[in-house]
């Protein structure tokens, strides 16, 4: 790619008010819904972040380091399939692992544009002034989204490689999943591909274990979200009061996060006119995180219009990585 000057733009899909008024929704709704539950997009403020950046470094968390070694192992491969000359990310944060993505279809010669969609302005542009210093002549157009409301919204230019990082996707319960497949396979068109990061299922106490570490960093994590509702949204929640609770559900295939309180109480939420009672012992389920095996990857896919191209996974057959065209 011949280097010249690199370009940003950022598109911005969100109004001032929208994640107020998602928060405001979720909270609203989960917490009267028989068990309780939350979102766990709402685990990322700053310092939600930064916890999760020391969860992927912990011992017992292994998909990080899987998922990064199959890109340095496989990503000039993936790029050699695909063709692709723009890079679509979802969910992109720091793109901190994207960097391989973009490098080996720097060598392929084809990439010219990158597309990190992400809810947080700021680290979009964080991200992009970090990757066009190290590529320049790369196209960043940013775009500050909810992908999973605004798939439609994102733009459509160039040979498109959508890559969906992290095993995010098993955060989405399968009827969720299930549509955002299909949303995302009609924004798609020919010679478009699609990369799928996915947790695999394995022996119990290994899943367990990244999720409840020795060092208590994602109880530290799982209990933020309570500081993110007591800041945004005027609620007295003691984070302390609830314990951090993670458990394998073998009949969905996923691991459960949940907060447990530890005695009686009532918490109110200003913002929301709210009073919500918590019985000792009571859970609040925070997160799933679906773990897969590699037909079913390819049976949900196919289901959603995607045919399956390669289908790459680490050495200890720990995590996955798919390709699939349109």
């Amino acid at each position: 790619m011949p280097v010249s000057q690199s370009t940003v733009h950022l598109i911005d899909h969100l109004d001032r008010d929208y994640l107020r008024q998602a928060l405001e929704r979720d909270v609203r709704a989960g917490l009267a819904s028989r068990p309780k539950q939350l979102p766990p997009k709402w685990f990322y403020d700053a310092a939600g972040s930064e916890l999760f950046t020391r969860i992927t470094r912990l011992p017992e968390y292994y998909p990080t380091r899987r998922e990064l070694a199959i890109l340095r192992a496989r990503a000039g491969e993936m790029a050699a399939a695909c063709g692709a000359d723009t890079l679509v990310e979802l969910g992109s944060g720091t793109s901190e692992k994207t960097v391989l993505l973009l490098d080996a279809l720097t060598a392929a010669g084809t990439l010219r544009a990158y597309t990190p969609v992400d809810v947080d302005a700021h680290t979009l542009a964080e991200a992009a002034r970090r990757l066009t210093a190290r590529l320049p002549g790369l196209t960043v157009r940013a775009v500050c989204a909810d992908f999973e409301h605004h798939l439609g919204l994102l733009p459509r230019t160039g040979r498109r490689m959508v890559a969906f990082l992290g095993g995010t996707i098993g955060n989405l319960d399968p009827a969720t999943r299930e549509v955002f497949l299909k949303e995302l396979r009609a924004t798609l068109r020919p010679g478009d591909t699609f990369l799928l990061g996915a947790d695999l299922v394995k022996e119990t106490g290994r899943l367990v274990a990244a999720y409840d570490d020795a060092a208590g960093v994602t109880a530290a994590f799982n209990r933020n979200v309570l500081h993110v509702i007591n800041r945004e949204l005027d609620a007295d929640f003691e984070p302390d009061a609830f314990e951090h609770v993670a458990l394998y559900d073998e009949r969905h295939d996923w691991i459960e996060m949940r907060l447990r309180a530890t005695r009686d109480m009532t918490v109110r939420i200003g913002a929301l006119d709210l009073s919500v009672p918590f019985a000792a012992g009571e859970e609040t389920r925070t997160e799933i995180s679906a773990k897969f095996r590699l037909e079913g990857l390819r049976d949900e896919l196919a289901a959603a219009g995607f045919t399956t191209l390669r289908q790459y996974t680490d050495p200890a057959g720990d995590f996955s990585l798919t390709l699939a065209g349109v």
